[in-house]
């Protein structure tokens, strides 16, 4: 089974974002997650266009675009100019999936949607076919450095079947709380991408932290 790790830069040192992402290029991390917060969908501000272009620059990898704003279909072509390889999107901050799910298709990006702890699975059943990716929060977004709610592997194994059951290829992300005391039993109920911040950045050897989670 596949297995990513996609450190969250969001617990990066923001004095020195080249050099951590220089880091994770250098690591066994697949993926950057990069965590756009408006403070309106979610108590919290964070990265802008600005600060995406010198993470693109500083590397190859996949640029995991996790938008936790209000509208996002007025912003997703502007990610993806700024280097987004995926757009994840939340179920819960739009009353426009569909437009959103074809202007990130559109633009040229890979297409995710993400879902709040208190939303269930089930309510992705008709969206599933058409996107690449789904994003479980298993944490309130907004804020590093939580702990994994439990009821999570729940809903990722509810999505593996769900998967199965439609004969379907999308990723399962999982997002809050991830390091490497938990990531097998993640990995496990189904899924296949992991985004670690604080286990990562705050690691005495993040690269190694990351080596631990893949094989965990």
């Amino acid at each position: 089974m596949t297995r990513i790790i996609s450190p969250s830069m969001l617990s990066a040192d923001f004095g020195n974002l080249e050099r951590d992402t220089k880091m994770i290029d250098r690591s066994a991390a697949e993926w950057v997650h990069i965590d756009v917060m408006d403070g309106v969908f979610v108590p919290n501000i964070s990265f802008g266009f600005p600060v995406m272009k010198p993470i693109r620059k500083a590397t190859n990898k996949v640029l995991d675009v996790h938008l936790m704003i209000v509208e996002p279909e007025k912003y997703v072509r502007r990610f993806v100019e700024a280097g987004a390889d995926y757009v994840t999107f939340h179920y819960e901050a739009t009353d426009d999936i569909e437009g959103c799910i074809n202007a990130i298709r559109e633009a040229g990006a890979k297409v995710g949607i993400s879902i709040k702890p208190a939303t269930n699975a089930t309510a992705l059943t008709d969206i599933l076919s058409k996107v690449d990716l789904v994003l479980v929060m298993s944490v309130e977004p907004g804020f590093g450095g939580q702990s994994f709610i439990d009821g999570s592997l729940d809903k990722i194994r509810d999505l593996a079947k769900m998967r199965r059951e439609q004969g379907l290829d999308f990723i399962i992300e999982v997002d809050g709380g991830i390091s490497a005391k938990n990531a097998a039993e993640v990995f496990n109920a189904g899924a296949e991408a992991l985004v670690a911040g604080s286990a990562v950045f705050g690691a005495a050897d993040p690269e190694a932290e990351i080596i631990n989670m893949l094989k965990a």
